[in-house]
């Protein structure tokens, strides 16, 4: 390969991975806002990706209790600007997430910070701590997101079915 050392490599090929899944995830929530919202579409996304701590069962992915909590804080940071601008509308009798302009530039912040920081701290840290601590960080802005927009939704559920009784008398025009 030239003068491309295995690391330099590495960071390429990881950096390319984890542009080709944010543009994934991007397109599937683009797709999925398309359809009513659902419980089980809700919370399917943080109980699946809970596997990923089996990562930590793997030696080199072990962290110092700092590098776990770092990622966690700035991943509920990260979830709050999600969950300001996550809304629930309600058409047909159906609920549908409202899109937000904010989770695009969200996930191409975290993606440009990803590489920032593997190129400062890459030599410092190995890379599977690494990749467990961007995994935390995803994880910890994913689980407190999910549980805001569950609240949100059952919230909404129950104001659809309010009775007809509590709702004003309109006159027809």
């Amino acid at each position: 390969m030239g003068n491309i050392t295995e690391t330099t490599l590495l960071f390429i090929l990881t950096t390319v991975g984890a542009a080709m899944m944010g543009v994934f995830a991007i397109m599937v929530r683009m797709k999925a806002i398309k359809k009513p919202a659902t419980v089980k579409k809700i919370i399917i996304p943080p109980i699946m990706m809970s596997t990923g701590f089996l990562m930590f069962l793997y030696e080199p992915t072990h962290l110092p209790l700092a590098r776990i909590i770092a990622p966690l804080l700035v991943g509920a940071a990260a979830s709050y600007l999600l969950i300001r601008t996550s809304r629930f509308e309600v058409h047909n009798g159906d609920i549908y997430m409202k899109r937000s302009k904010l989770f695009i530039f969200l996930l191409l912040g975290l993606l440009l910070a990803r590489v920032i920081i593997k190129a400062i701290m890459g030599e410092q840290i190995h890379l599977a701590q690494m990749a467990g601590m961007f995994f935390l960080l995803a994880y910890g802005m994913i689980l407190p997101w999910r549980v805001a927009m569950l609240l949100m939704f059952r919230k909404k559920q129950q104001e659809i079915k309010a009775p007809l009784m509590d709702m004003p008398m309109r006159e027809k025009t």
